[in-house]
């Protein structure tokens, strides 16, 4: 190897010690699965926002009742939905293992279950207006449980996705910790 600005050892130009630069795998996987992860809680940022819009103006009654309903049971204990997303950026600066386990448990009750439970709250409605074409609840003209059908299904890839991904974020991290150890 030669010095900055000194002789080169000879018979060699210096690029046959690339493959020391690399990066190990699980660092490259940790960066790329925060990248996904971050755009996914960037999503649901959206979603929570334009569900905190219609509950505000559902109950401020900013809009007549005509063109915004009032909002589904499930969509305030979505709300929270909101902590898991917090926790997960929090544990990204240093890898804090906790934090993201944390936030993985919680997006399963805050987040996961109140779809669920939205999914089934709706059904009835969603029958009637599938079978008799009876809609009694509208969102700009469209009706209320198809557009929140729509969002539940949206979510819930989004919340899945975010799930995974912070699973195989958990595991690069472990392996990253138990080679420290070995060392």
């Amino acid at each position: 190897m030669a010095s900055r600005g000194g002789p080169r050892a000879t018979g060699t130009d210096g690029s046959d010690f690339q493959h020391r630069e690399r990066v190990a795998s699980h660092y490259q996987m940790s960066v790329t699965l925060k990248s996904e992860i971050k755009k996914l809680i960037y999503t649901h940022v959206c979603i929570w926002l334009l569900l905190l819009a219609q509950m505000c103006v559902g109950h401020l009654k900013l809009l007549s009742h005509d063109q915004v309903a009032m909002p589904y049971q499930w969509e305030y204990p979505y709300l929270l939905s909101i902590l898991p997303s917090l926790l997960g950026l929090l544990s990204f600066p240093r890898n804090n293992i906790s934090y993201l386990v944390l936030s993985m448990i919680s997006t399963g009750l805050f987040s996961v279950a109140p779809l669920i439970y939205g999914a089934m709250e709706m059904f009835p409605m969603a029958q009637q207006l599938y079978r008799h074409g009876k809609a009694y609840r509208f969102i700009f003209g469209f009706s209320a449980v198809s557009v929140m059908y729509l969002v539940v299904v949206v979510a819930a890839q989004v919340h899945g996705w975010q799930l995974y991904y912070s699973k195989k974020l958990l595991d690069s991290w472990f392996t990253s910790t138990q080679e420290k150890k070995k060392k």
